[in-house]
């Protein structure tokens, strides 16, 4: 299953600040649990889970997904760690988010599987459609989608727009300029050790 529906103040107080799965910040600053408020020495594999955890949660991804884009990113030139944050930042549930058509990714996600997006004048309802630079991306021409979507731009979730993309609050028109850079990704994560993670499985 690929989205999380259970509490996510319970996720974000186990693995710290994740903006594209919760706007909300949990009142207690410690792990939930019987056993959240006691220290313990974390092993070197649960510290790498942890990161890959984070990934999973923030871009409301399956653990099947989670892999094959690790697959990808190794094919591709250059850094594994980047080529998967790029990839992973680049689907359209998460374009949608950081253009501030909507306040998290799973609400991203809604807009796109409900047909209220399009990209280069289609209608796509598919979350995980990788973004392409020259991309534009827009809202479908009914009163409906626009008024859901002007509605979630009074409450963006992240309030700097990264440099690879643009948006026209008037015309509720975005582009995708390039790829994002790394120093844009808002997640805080080592993307090393989740790419150590997988080097047995991938």
């Amino acid at each position: 299953m690929s989205r999380y529906r259970g509490p996510r103040l319970r996720i974000v107080r186990r693995l710290g600040d994740l903006p594209g799965l919760t706007r909300k910040t949990p009142r207690r600053a410690y792990p939930p649990g019987q056993h959240g408020q006691v220290r313990r020495k974390r092993s070197e594999y649960a510290i790498r889970l942890e990161e890959k955890q984070k990934l999973r949660y923030n871009y409301g991804i399956s653990e099947k997904q989670l892999l094959r884009y690790v697959r990808k990113a190794r094919r591709a030139t250059g850094s594994t760690g980047q080529a998967l944050l790029e990839l992973l930042e680049m689907r359209l549930d998460n374009t949608i988010f950081r253009l501030g058509m909507a306040g998290t990714i799973p609400g991203a996600r809604q807009l796109v599987t409900h047909g209220h997006v399009t990209v280069n004048g289609r209608v796509v309802n598919i979350p995980s459609y990788q973004c392409r630079p020259g991309d534009a991306i827009g809202v479908k021409d009914t009163e409906r989608s626009r008024r859901l979507v002007q509605q979630n731009l009074e409450f963006p979730g992240l309030a700097n727009l990264p440099s690879h993309l643009q948006f026209d609050k008037n015309t509720l028109t975005g582009q995708v300029n390039g790829v994002i850079e790394r120093e844009w990704v808002a997640l805080q994560i080592n993307e090393l050790l989740v790419v150590e993670f997988y080097s047995r499985k991938a």
